[in-house]
């Protein structure tokens, strides 16, 4: 895929909100709890086809969740949206106990998540949520790529019978999933081989890899990217692959350095084939004002940020 392949972008919450509603007609047991965010998190299409099967619990995310989880004890698959931050933040005591804990088939679905509310600054930025959810057990955490994965990770779930955090991103990207691609636990999407290095991206950061390396094929370097959906549970032979492969690993995610996708493949790698690795994502620091394409760049998460940190580790290990 050429970078020039990767113009049009889509808001991944629209295909969110349709596969719902065609989950729903489906199975009656599909409904859908909320915290004031009908709008935001596009379920005013779903209250108005199904008043009956949408929840407003107002602003307070610990009854959100403790609510979900009895639905789903109830026999009920909940969906349960709200923006990442809060969803995440102030209900994790919630998530782990009504949800992880006790096995409830809830479906924890983290709105406009990583830097998406872009000028409403760090208390609305979830770039935490990652870190945060990979620590509780028994719960998978899926990062759609695009509009593709979002419908697949929307279907996935609902059959899952499993409690899962999806990401539903809110800042536009490209469809890069190939058509036919895998979309369950432990299966990385390959989307460019190569063997001088790769690239492990998530969510937002995948077409952003493919950029790089498009810019990096003009130069002699070929990049393997691989898109990882699942970020739990990981597929850990693919990254055993590449770093017996190629030269080393780049990863790159919207969210912070301490704890997603740079700490899994770390520890991946350390313990069964140990490689150079750079990891981007936010540092540990509060991001300074700006829209989402702004924060992004400042961070170095830009193709041309990737292109840097795969030849820095070309050239140093």
């Amino acid at each position: 895929m050429t970078v020039t392949d990767q113009q049009t972008a889509f808001d991944c919450r629209q295909d969110f909100a349709a596969e719902l509603l065609a989950l729903a007609a489906e199975d009656e047991r599909i409904v859908a709890v909320c915290n004031d965010s009908v709008g935001s998190s596009n379920l005013v299409g779903f209250r108005e086809r199904f008043p009956d099967r949408l929840i407003n619990v107002g602003i307070a995310e610990q009854d959100l969740v403790g609510v979900g989880a009895g639905l789903a004890n109830a026999g009920k698959i909940p969906f349960v949206c709200a923006a990442a931050p809060f969803l995440t933040g102030r209900a994790l005591e919630q998530i782990k106990a009504d949800v992880a804990y006790s096995e409830a088939h809830v479906v924890l679905c983290g709105q406009s998540p990583g830097m998406a509310y872009g000028e409403l600054g760090p208390t609305h930025h979830s770039i935490e949520d990652l870190s945060w959810m990979r620590a509780v057990a028994g719960l998978d955490v899926i990062v759609p790529a695009d509009s593709v994965q979002t419908r697949a990770a929307v279907r996935w779930a609902a059959a899952s019978g499993r409690p899962s955090y999806v990401r539903i991103p809110r800042f536009k990207v490209p469809v890069v999933t190939p058509e036919g691609a895998p979309f369950e636990p432990r299966r990385a999407v390959l989307l460019a081989d190569g063997d001088d290095a790769t690239v492990i991206a998530i969510g937002s950061l995948t077409s952003r890899a493919l950029q790089a390396a498009a810019l990096l094929r003009e130069e002699g370097v070929h990049l393997r990217v691989l898109n990882m959906p699942f970020l739990d549970p990981l597929d850990e032979e693919a990254i055993v692959a590449a770093a017996r492969e190629t030269r080393g690993i780049v990863t790159a995610e919207e969210a912070t350095v301490s704890g997603g996708l740079g700490a899994a493949v770390a520890a991946t790698v350390v313990t069964r084939h140990p490689v150079p690795m750079r990891i981007l994502g936010v540092p540990r620091v509060f991001a300074p004002t700006g829209d989402t394409a702004f924060l992004l760049d400042h961070f170095g998460l830009s193709a041309d940020g990737i292109v840097s940190a795969v030849k820095d580790l070309l050239r140093h290990g």
